[in-house]
């Protein structure tokens, strides 16, 4: 997995999230086809799932004061605070394969996932 280490710092706060080369340019393609200039990927983490913890990423126009706010090439990606806490040090990947494709959350806090990959505490 390659990490694209070109990354704007908006706010002071540590980047709570990275995201690959190979992720950076599907959510770019994917931010393409949507009607909106001023969206970002938004990167939540929501209590439920089979091990506490849910992931969620959708796009967003909207972002608050309290957001962590970075950019990887021309894709704005925003943190809330509280998300930002359990998301600290983890890197967003992309895969096509023969298995499918999709997005991965590759998470150094988390101490347990399950099986389906999307769900973790």
């Amino acid at each position: 997995m390659t990490t694209m280490t070109t990354s704007v710092n908006i706010g002071k706060k540590p980047a709570p999230v990275t995201l690959s080369d190979v992720a950076t340019v599907k959510v770019a393609e994917l931010l393409a086809q949507e009607e909106g200039d001023a969206l970002a990927l938004r990167v939540a983490v929501k209590p439920g799932g089979c091990s506490g913890y849910s992931y969620e990423m959708f796009f967003d126009s909207e972002v608050m004061a309290d957001d962590v706010v970075r950019e990887f090439g021309t894709v704005k990606v925003v943190v809330d605070a509280a998300s930002a806490e359990l998301l600290t040090g983890s890197t967003l990947d992309y895969s096509d394969g023969l298995q499918g494709a999709g997005f991965h959350i590759v998470n150094p806090n988390a101490t347990r996932t399950c099986g389906c990959g999307s769900s973790f505490s």
